[in-house]
């Protein structure tokens, strides 16, 4: 290669060399660094890990099933009524039980409101008994005295409520007793029972002479999404009952449930009223239920009051409310023994369920404490 040649070489290598050295320079300065894009006066958000608010509409109350409220019933009632079982146990454990022995029987169940006839009648009925097995086994007398204690509540009463239809018209109870028994609260909880029951149910607010009384029980059914009949103040009540179990039969409703005005048995005019009420409704439909409420604190003044009511109105069953810790459990006995009707539901408690069926032998494992 000739000296010319051998320079023309270099020069090329050396344009070659500039121009790479060029190119990377101009490349470095169009290419920025990385950098923080985010603009100076914003930040990034932190992902709200809070749960979205759950928005629901008003919706109605779901009642109770009759198992739940048996078994908190049951809990309830054992806690309360055990106390006459108890002394009855005590005394009857004796080893020797002699004439002022079986006094003391007979005292602890008048005093449990159990009445003279029925606590005559257990008596006989033990002495007889423990005469022939003996009384020295404590077991063997808290047996009889339970198999005697259930014979007299009597299993076989018919303890379902009548409240299902009859034909093309609604079943129909109505729900009588003195002012301050609770007969509205009652109302509304038997609603409460039958809704659980998935029945359709129409309540008639038949207690005019309280406005009170009235919105009580439409609070009530609007609870469980049950409607009520009402009249104007200190109207007919009998045209409250007419137009609810008109309106029932119309709308195929399972259930009308009428509350009356609380009344004294002693005011005459009243329990003619009363009478009225159900004689009117029946050109609509046969009234299938009559509960009559009594406050099992009352006691033995309660059995007055009954006696008047179930000549006027044919009672055919009895809600005892307040049967709690205040009330004596003889008052089953001797009201059962009094009216010749059951007991069919007894209420516990201020809450919205505590009414349930009554059952004989939870009612007397109760009262000795099993």
């Amino acid at each position: 290669m000739t000296s010319d040649a051998l320079l023309y070489v270099i020069l090329a290598v050396a344009l070659l060399l500039v121009a790479v050295v060029v190119s990377v320079a101009l490349v470095r300065g169009r290419v920025e660094p990385p950098t923080d894009t985010t603009p100076a006066d914003t930040t990034v958000a932190e992902p709200d890990l809070r749960p979205e608010p759950v928005v629901t509409e008003p919706g109605l109350e779901v009642p109770e099933t009759a198992q739940g409220r048996l078994v908190r019933l049951r809990a309830r009632l054992a806690r309360s009524q055990s106390t006459l079982g108890r002394g009855l146990l005590v005394v009857l454990s004796r080893d020797h039980l002699d004439e002022e022995t079986w006094e003391e029987v007979e005292e602890t169940l008048l005093a449990a409101d159990v009445g003279m006839g029925p606590t005559t009648e257990l008596v006989d009925k033990l002495r007889a008994r423990l005469r022939t097995e003996g009384a020295k086994d404590p077991a063997a007398a808290r047996s009889a005295l339970r198999e005697e204690l259930v014979a007299l509540v009597d299993p076989t009463m018919d303890r379902t409520l009548a409240v299902d239809r009859v034909g093309d018209t609604p079943g129909v109870v109505l729900v009588v007793g003195v002012n301050g028994t609770g007969k509205t609260t009652t109302v509304g909880r038997i609603a409460r029972v039958l809704v659980a029951e998935d029945k359709t149910v129409l309540l008639a607010a038949a207690d005019t002479f309280r406005a009170a009384a009235a919105d009580q029980l439409q609070t009530w059914g609007e609870r469980v999404g049950v409607d009520t009949v009402r009249g104007p103040e200190g109207g007919d009540p009998a045209s409250v009952g007419f137009e609810a179990v008109k309106r029932g039969t119309e709308e195929g409703v399972d259930t009308v449930l009428v509350d009356t005005a609380g009344r004294l048995h002693t005011k005459t005019g009243l329990m003619d009223e009363l009478g009225k009420v159900k004689r009117v409704i029946e050109k609509q439909a046969p009234v299938t239920e009559v509960l009559l409420v009594i406050d099992a604190t009352t006691g033995q003044n309660g059995l007055t009051q009954a006696r008047v009511f179930a000549e006027v109105t044919a009672v055919t069953g009895i809600v005892l409310t307040k049967l709690d810790g205040t009330a004596k459990g003889g008052i089953v006995i001797a009201v059962q023994r009094e009216l010749g009707v059951p007991v069919k539901l007894v209420g516990l408690g201020e809450g919205a369920d505590d009414l349930a069926p009554f059952e004989v032998d939870t009612f007397v494992d109760a009262l000795l404490g099993q």
